[in-house]
């Protein structure tokens, strides 16, 4: 494969690289609404514990439909979650300036991957009635730079104001681009992530149709989502948010405050083949995580973990396991992966930041996050990765805990973020 792999460019190349990176970026404050808890230290807590915060959907509306499973909306709508991981997120890092030059300094990158169709539905139907019954906010509840804009006018944030969309990969493009623009010294704080809420009758069964989600275990929604397992049948959609606070360390180390973990490196890529399924080569994932490493200026032996993707589709999965097999070779054996997702379900546009959140977790806690449901092994054949099947597992016998963050997206967007344990 990875002489395949090395027409696409230059030939992929394991030694260690001098990094693009001028300035060290750091994370010193995150904030969680997700289907596990609200709040850091209690979704972080629920996952370890090996928890499910998936249940079955019951509203009439849904009685017809194959998939009958989700994180249900209790909160408000993905601009109303924002706003809170971010609060949170803020007070966790301390940092909520009034000083004009730290406003200026500081920027917002969050992003929606999907608008709530729902709201759509509901407009076109009101405006049947009369014009005046579409709400004059009705555009700006749809527009996916919503969430970064209402953040950047609460807190008078008058850095970067960015906005990604790129499906399921949003959140990580998120984090990604916001380490750019600090490392870059555009800025010395970014707020980034991203966040989702449309959950409704029309998005499941939209989702259905193009055989995405799981259907099998309507009667058993916290066994639904099961990354890796060899009866996986889809994902199961979830809501929420996180933010994470991404500082220049400099910046950080002159207020005091507490960091949790550095991110060294950022890689994007296309798959270039389909709107909706990934390479089978797993080519565009290798990519990803290939520059990320080389934008760290790290070589394959120095990661110890990937977090991956993996929603629980039967192609999905496995196409990430190739690549990450690809990427690391004859050091598999010495690599852990797993994924959180059969705990909280697939956030689309919000499951890039929220598993960086709970990476970020384990670095700092040295504990790798378990992936539940996984009860009997589905990877390619030959494969030497380590897995971590139901209970969480410490990560030891290294000097630095580093690992790789994936996530992907319809239209062949993928992203890879690499994020280490901070050491002075």
């Amino acid at each position: 494969m990875l002489k395949k792999l090395s027409r696409v460019g230059r030939p992929f190349s394991r030694e260690a690289i001098e990094p693009r990176s001028r300035r060290r970026v750091v994370i010193t404050g995150m904030g969680i609404v997700s289907p596990l808890g609200v709040g850091t230290q209690n979704a972080w807590k629920a996952l370890i514990d090996g928890k499910c915060g998936i249940v079955k959907l019951t509203d009439p509306e849904y009685k017809k439909l194959p998939c009958q499973i989700a994180e249900l909306r209790t909160m408000c709508p993905a601009t109303a979650y924002a706003l809170v991981a971010t609060d949170e997120a803020l007070t966790d890092a301390q940092w909520k300036p009034t000083d004009e030059s730290d406003r200026r300094n500081t920027g917002v990158a969050v992003g929606i991957g999907m608008i709530d169709l729902a709201d759509v539905c509901n407009t076109h139907e009101a405006m049947k009635e009369s014009y005046r019954k579409v709400s004059p906010y009705f555009v700006p509840r749809i527009l996916p730079n919503m969430a970064a804009g209402r953040i950047s006018i609460a807190y008078g944030f008058r850095g970067p104001n960015h906005a990604v969309s790129t499906a399921c990969a949003t959140g990580a493009h998120s984090i990604g681009d916001g380490f750019r623009l600090v490392r870059g010294g555009e800025t010395e704080v970014m707020v980034c992530g991203g966040t989702e809420a449309c959950i409704s009758p029309l998005a499941i069964a939209a989702f259905c149709r193009l055989r995405a989600l799981s259907t099998s275990r309507n009667e058993f929604p916290q066994e639904a989502s099961r990354p890796f397992d060899k009866t996986r049948d889809g994902f199961v959609m979830g809501e929420g948010c996180a933010i994470l606070v991404l500082e220049e360390l400099a910046h950080a180390r002159f207020r005091k405050a507490s960091i949790y973990a550095e991110v060294l490196g950022y890689g994007l890529s296309g798959d270039a083949v389909h709107l909706t399924a990934p390479c089978s080569e797993g080519t565009g994932a290798l990519l990803a995580m290939d520059r990320a490493l080389k934008d760290a200026g790290l070589a394959t032996s120095e990661v110890n973990y990937v977090n991956a993707h993996a929603t629980s589709t039967p192609l999905g999965d496995t196409v990430e396991l190739k690549a990450i097999d690809a990427l690391f070779g004859e050091r598999a054996s010495n690599v852990t992966v797993s994924s959180t997702k059969g705990a909280h379900g697939h956030l689309l546009g919000a499951s890039g930041n929220l598993e960086a959140a709970f990476t970020v977790m384990a670095l700092r806690h040295g504990i790798f996050p378990p992936t539940i449901n996984l009860h009997q092994l589905d990877a390619p054949s030959g494969t030497n990765l380590n897995f971590v099947p139901n209970v969480k597992r410490e990560w030891r016998g290294t000097s630095r805990r580093i690992a790789l963050k994936n996530a992907f997206g319809f239209g062949g967007t993928n992203a890879s973020l690499c994020l280490a344990q901070f050491l002075e």
